[in-house]
């Protein structure tokens, strides 16, 4: 009888190993998949790709047992058995002159490797890098943003749990529409009418009501057929919603102090990662935060730009709001608040100063929104004349509403684009760029 015991030792190491010291001059086993192979006449260079990043190995013509009859080339994976020496000038600072290797497995025999992925950077066009997607994502580049990606999720799921917040799981395929409008995708359900989720609101709502503080990351779907650089159909929305608050104020000081928090990880945990992109992290300190109606009219002064649609800002105004806070405030980003309530949902809260306004708001992050969020309405009564006001059928939120009936804090919450901050924090030009398999108006596959 055997048993399963858990994780056995691995008699493999890894870069970190390395890196960590002790293992200089002496023999180790190193698996990976061979990168790229650089035959300069008596030796070669191979280059194995690992998790960690990469690895430069030296074969010696004639002296490595397992090479009598078979030659490496890319997409091999293999284990090889060598010295690990110091080379300042190889990834990492050192190199393993190899004495033994043994192939794992073998690309099919007629492939041949359609993108140059062992180049620094892949110059090819973002059509090109989309199609062929789970070979493109092993240039080192492109795994660094996803590794970036990775630090932001974690920021935010450690930041969350350190203050309290309980992680839920919300449905993804739902009876109702949240947000409102028709851009939703609909799917037949067992006979029934049901749609993919727009956003997890009505759950992370109800959930307040029994944790007081919750979040999720997870997949939300929008059937809008834009295509343009900064919409997907589907991306992952970091949401959290909070009780017993102040006011919306409290939701932006939290997101504030999670910025922070996500962005000393990635100095921490992610500083290859980050010098392999060339990336500087925005300062979260001392977030400008102004009033919707304060913007435009500050951006139109100063750009002399009229002022189109007074209920929402345009692409090209969010570009200028992002400009005028970092000309005049040093700052890449700006708290936008006090959304009117015609652009706001049915369960956003009027400003009892002026119900035109809401008491919301969205973080623009150079130039460009990448979190909406405020306070939501708590009294049962106040979110049935909102809903009657704007058209609506509380009947048709019974289950909603139910959670407003039996007694509910005052709160808010936000959700944040992930793919969109990841685009600003590297500074990358298409939101695709930074999504792993993009869903849009066209592009279903891979």
């Amino acid at each position: 009888m055997e048993f399963v015991k858990g994780i056995k030792e691995n008699t493999a190491i890894e870069i970190s190993d390395i890196l960590a010291g002790g293992l200089f001059d002496r023999e180790v086993a190193v698996k990976g998949a061979v990168h790229t192979v650089r035959d300069m006449g008596e030796f070669s260079f191979v280059v194995l790709r690992k998790y960690e990043g990469l690895v430069q190995c030296v074969f010696e013509d004639g002296k490595v047992k397992g090479m009598e009859d078979k030659s490496l080339r890319e997409g091999m994976t293999i284990e090889v058995k060598g010295t690990v020496s110091k080379e300042e000038r190889a990834p990492g600072g050192f190199e393993l002159r190899v004495s033994e290797v043994k192939v794992l497995s073998e690309p099919a025999k007629d492939s041949v490797m359609p993108i140059p992925i062992s180049k620094w950077k892949l110059n090819t066009s973002l059509e090109t890098k989309l199609s062929l997607r789970p070979i493109a994502l092993r240039n080192i580049r492109e795994r660094a943003i996803f590794k970036i990606q990775e630090g932001i999720v974690r920021g935010f799921r450690d930041f969350l749990f350190q203050n309290h917040f309980t992680e839920i799981r919300t449905p993804k395929i739902v009876a109702g529409n949240a947000e409102g409008g028709a851009n939703v995708f609909k799917l037949e359900y067992f006979g029934k009418k049901a749609f993919l989720a727009q956003s997890p609101q009505f759950y992370k709502q109800t959930m307040v009501g029994v944790y007081d503080r919750v979040f999720e990351a997870a997949p939300v779907f929008r059937a809008e057929k834009h295509n343009t650089t900064r919409h997907l159909n589907e991306y992952t929305s970091l949401d959290f919603e909070m009780g017993y608050i102040d006011g919306f104020e409290d939701i932006m000081n939290m997101e504030a102090a999670m910025l922070t928090h996500t962005f000393a990880l990635l100095k921490k945990e992610y500083q290859k990662e980050l010098k392999l992109l060339n990336v500087e992290l925005s300062s979260t300190e001392n977030i400008p935060a102004v009033r919707f109606d304060e913007a435009k009219q500050l951006v139109a002064e100063k750009y002399n730009r009229k002022i189109k649609n007074p209920y929402d800002l345009e692409p090209e105004e969010e570009i200028l709001i992002g400009r005028y806070f970092k000309e005049e405030y040093g700052s890449d980003f700006v708290f936008v608040t006090h959304y009117p309530s015609k652009k706001r949902p049915f369960y956003a809260m009027d400003d009892p100063a002026d119900n035109k306004f809401t008491l919301s708001f969205d973080l623009l992050f150079k130039g460009m929104e990448v979190t909406t969020g405020g306070q939501r309405l708590h009294s049962y009564e106040e979110q049935v004349e909102k809903m009657l006001k704007k058209g609506m059928d509380p009947a048709d939120f019974t289950d909603y509403l139910m959670i407003f009936k039996h007694g509910m804090p005052p709160h808010g919450g936000l959700g944040i684009g992930l793919e969109r901050l990841t685009m600003k924090i590297l500074d990358e030009q298409n939101v695709r760029e930074t999504t792993l398999f993009p869903r849009d108006v066209s592009r279903l596959e891979p």
